[in-house]
């Protein structure tokens, strides 16, 4: 009798479990049926207080490791010292990259030989003053860069103006809910949850090499190039789910 009792008793508990799971699955199934998601977005746009600028510069071939490396760190100390004296912060200066490379010839008669080294060595900017980027890359090439490029404008601090897209999206997703629950016929409840996303790409505004030889020449005092920040958009997006009545 133990055992028949013991046996109703687990198989009461499992209908009930099956019961309270399948109540669930079907109040989920309600609730999703029951909401309403729609998609607004908002720009605001702002000028850049920020560029970032890469340059470098890469040496000849030299006969020896030695000697490469060593005309690259006396133009790059050149470089910096000169960054320094046009006011760009030490915090400012980052090396994004340094590489020593053997560079070789290929003949038909002795195959791949061995004709030397070259160093590679490139630092990041941070220019704060945007008046001094043509100057920077005119005095930098003068004491020796030769490889500039891949500018992009920022805004340092954007904490208010995604703020003002925020609201912006906000209030466009609210009124594209009105409008379409007006023209199905379909009743709007409170607003269940909220999801943005702020992380939208932006283009950077590049300036080539290309466009850097042409500006720099072959010698003799360089020109400073004329560069444009333009504008920045900061754009974000909010999803808003409403309740359905």
């Amino acid at each position: 009798m133990k055992k028949i009792h013991v046996f109703l008793t687990t198989l009461g508990v499992l209908a009930v479990t099956a019961i309270v799971i399948v109540a669930l699955v079907m109040a989920n199934n309600v609730n999703n049926q029951d909401r309403f998601s729609v998609t607004g977005s908002g720009t605001v746009y702002a000028k850049a207080d920020i560029a970032n600028i890469e340059i470098g510069l890469r040496t000849g071939t030299k006969k020896t490791a030695v000697e490469a490396t060593t005309d690259s760190t006396t133009k790059m100390n050149d470089i910096i010292a000169e960054l320094k004296k046009l006011e760009v912060d030490e915090k400012d200066i980052k090396t994004s990259g340094y590489n020593l490379n053997p560079v070789y010839n290929w003949t038909n008669d002795r195959g791949q030989e061995l004709i030397g080294y070259e160093v590679n060595q490139n630092v990041s900017l941070k220019i704060r003053d945007l008046g001094r980027i043509g100057d920077i890359i005119a005095k930098t090439t003068e004491k020796g860069a030769n490889q500039i490029g891949n500018i992009n404008f920022t805004i340092d601090d954007e904490y208010e103006l995604k703020n003002q897209a925020r609201e912006l999206a906000i209030e466009k997703a609210k009124e594209k809910a009105t409008m379409i629950a007006e023209q199905s016929g379909m009743k709007l409840g409170k607003i269940k949850s909220v999801y943005e996303n702020s992380d939208l790409p932006q283009t950077p505004i590049y300036y080539s090499n290309a466009k850097m030889d042409a500006a720099v020449g072959m010698g003799g005092g360089v020109a400073s190039p004329e560069i444009q920040s333009g504008q920045n958009e900061i754009r974000v997006e909010v999803t808003l789910m409403y309740e359905v009545k």
